[in-house]
């Protein structure tokens, strides 16, 4: 078949998906992004809709695996210097940027690629929100086309993670130079872009070229991947259970009780139709003091102590997630202990310690949240009103209860911490008094020497087992202080369908399906 004529057909199938159009031959991985999508320029990948998009079609030096372990991508190996300040990489030789006509051949990926990204992801005229990943670089340079080296200001050993962003993959400068990149998102990913129509559908098609393998088997294994941007997420649901799409992410109120029992099992008529993943997901939910303001220390301790996690989730969550009686940092990361000590369920400490604070029960508290949150805060309100504590629950709308969280307006306050980078120290820098906002993300404005003197020993410890059992030492600081009440560690969920295999997650709920198969493929794309 001539290629031209067969690409032909393939971009034509695509365009036609859902309007019946068959063939047997094709597997497409469908799922709906209700969000949309805003761009699929890496640079701009600042929330998931966007990252998943971008995994798809963009690599840089290194990934992580389902364990958040950092692993080979571009970089086929690396060294660090012993004074944690020098990285270099040593790349693959047989990457090669997605086909374009822009290019006169094959067009090889170099270590002057990754100059050029990197000078792009810092470049003022961009103002791209994921510069900040290289805030603590000093220099890099490419040494040859297969050497690529980064000079730090500072150790810091999260700095490979960081590099795992999609912020910090390769992207080619003809493109840049010479073409709309929105039009033209050329990257090395195991997909390439190949039609996109604004809240309607987006369609990428396998990489024939991509350069990593399984089992010496060419990846990735699917043709092609569909996306439709169905706002109604009930209506997404039923798109689902028709199965019109191959996988829905996470559970919405409208139809959490349908498909899940109470303890957050598949209900029975589900089961053998739908498969259920579920795994830690690397987001903490909490209330926050301002402690400039805060409540006595024993109130703050008794709000902890006040109310039952576990009912909580179990009635309002469908037991999705994990109860927070531990501390700030999250279960799914490597140096979370369940020794650590926090708050668990215990009325009766929680009466003792507001007898001992002599605190007026009169004294109206404000707790601030929006409402995709008031059933939690009310639960929250009712279990305390019953150990003598009078909350007052204040609804806000989504963007001002950001804005005033960010600038430190709120006394008391929902919030929510989801990871950046697999590393404790991207929650434990919420607590360090030169990140107070708004410069920085410490919106308790937490205070205390001792802990800027751990945190900076942390910061500085290339060695994981003393830097776990440093931030583990923070993390008990922040719990005795009380300075936040954590509720619950998040958990993802996925459903897929029962012929998609080889779907896989980590923590950071990071959407890869470089290795998904589809069996079974029906007439009906």
């Amino acid at each position: 078949m001539n290629f031209k004529f067969g690409f032909f057909l393939f971009f034509f199938f695509l365009l036609s998906c859902g309007k019946n159009i068959q063939d047997e031959n094709l597997s497409i991985f469908r799922y709906n992004q209700a969000s949309g999508i805003a761009t699929l320029d890496p640079a701009f990948a600042k929330d998931q809709a966007t990252i998943w998009a971008c995994n798809q079609l963009f690599s840089g030096l290194v990934q992580l695996n389902n364990n958040l372990e950092v692993m080979p991508s571009i970089a086929k190996s690396w060294e660090i210097s012993e004074d944690g300040l020098d990285y270099t990489f040593f790349l693959q030789k047989n990457v090669f940027f997605h086909a374009h006509p822009i290019f006169e051949k094959e067009r090889r990926v170099v270590a002057s690629d990754f100059t050029f990204s990197f000078d792009r992801l810092k470049s003022k005229e961009l103002a791209a929100p994921g510069a900040w990943v290289l805030s603590n670089v000093e220099s890099y340079k490419s040494l040859n086309d297969s050497t690529f080296e980064i000079n730090l200001q500072k150790p810091f050993p999260p700095f490979l993670g960081l590099l795992c962003m999609q912020y910090c993959s390769v992207v080619p400068k003809e493109i840049m130079k010479n073409t709309n990149f929105r039009e033209n998102p050329i990257g090395t990913g195991p997909f390439q872009f190949q039609y996109w129509k604004d809240g309607v559908k987006l369609v990428f098609r396998k990489n024939p070229n991509y350069f990593e393998k399984e089992d010496g088997k060419q990846l990735p294994f699917l043709d092609a991947i569909a996306i439709t941007f169905v706002k109604d997420k009930q209506a997404a649901f039923l798109e689902f259970l028709k199965g019109n799409l191959d996988f829905i992410s996470g559970i919405d109120g409208s139809y959490k009780d349908e498909i899940l029992n109470r303890d957050g099992s598949l209900r029975e008529k589900y089961k053998g139709k739908i498969i259920l993943q579920s795994q830690p997901y690397l987001n903490t939910e909490y209330l926050g003091f301002l402690m400039e303001d805060a409540l006595p220390l024993k109130i703050r301790q008794a709000i902890n102590y006040g109310f039952d996690r576990k009912k909580m989730l179990k009635f309002l969550r469908n037991n999705i997630g994990t109860p927070a009686v531990q501390g700030f940092v999250p279960k799914g990361l490597p140096s979370f202990s369940e020794k650590l000590k926090g708050y668990n369920y215990n009325p009766a400490k929680a009466k003792q310690l507001i007898q001992e604070s002599k605190f007026d029960l009169s004294t109206e508290i404000t707790l601030s949240t929006t409402s995709s949150y008031l059933d939690l805060c009310e639960y929250i309100q009712n279990s305390l009103s019953e150990i003598g504590l009078n909350i007052k629950i204040e609804v806000n709308p989504p963007s001002t209860h950001r804005q005033m969280v960010a600038t430190s307006k709120l006394s008391f306050f929902r919030g929510s911490w989801i990871a950046d980078y697999a590393d404790a120290e991207n929650y434990l820098a919420l607590f360090y008094s030169k990140n107070f906002c708004p410069n920085g993300p410490n919106y308790t404005h937490f205070k205390s020497e001792i802990y800027d003197l751990l945190y900076q020993e942390a910061v500085h410890e290339v060695r994981d087992s003393i830097r776990y059992l440093l931030y583990r030492k923070m993390d008990e600081m922040i719990m005795e202080k009380a300075a936040i009440v954590p509720l619950y560690y998040d958990q993802v969920l996925r459903f897929s369908q029962p012929n998609i295999s080889g779907f896989n997650s980590n923590a950071m709920n990071l959407l890869d399906l470089k290795k998904v198969e589809k069996t079974n493929v029906k007439n009906n794309q």
